[in-house]
């Protein structure tokens, strides 16, 4: 069942909000700050892997949109993995990444139509680490 962006964001920001007021009696802002980051980077992430799946059902038409939507997603990977020091985010930031070259390598190697359910599993799993 597929969840509206604003849907998302709406769960996303209250579980960030729930975790961010248990976490600021004890660790400060800053730790809340890098969960919303993580969140709001994330939700960007599950954009850009909507971006991917569209891109795939129309490669034939305009193959250049694969490059850009995987594009889109390394760099918001980056942005994650420079914000935090969390185990669990880091790994599925790595697992997303690894998700990422494959796709990217099947679409170098002539698959204009690659499987991406990997980036999408790995990309629930960040959202879901992120919110955690």
């Amino acid at each position: 069942m597929a969840v509206s962006r604003g849907r998302r964001i709406t769960i996303a920001v209250a579980a960030v909000a729930a975790v961010g007021l248990t976490a600021g009696l004890t660790t400060g802002c800053d730790a809340v700050d890098k969960a919303l980051d993580c969140v709001q980077t994330a939700d960007t992430i599950a954009d850009s892997v909507t971006d991917l799946q569209q891109a795939v059902e129309n490669a034939s038409n305009d193959p250049s949109r694969l490059d850009e939507s995987l594009a889109s997603i390394d760099k918001n990977l980056g942005k994650i993995g420079d914000k935090t020091d969390n185990a669990d985010v880091n790994k599925a930031v790595d697992d997303l990444d690894k998700a990422v070259s494959n796709v990217r390598t099947a679409v170098r190697n002539g698959d204009n139509t690659p499987d991406i359910s990997p980036v999408t599993d790995a990309a629930g799993e960040l959202t879901k680490v992120c919110t955690s």
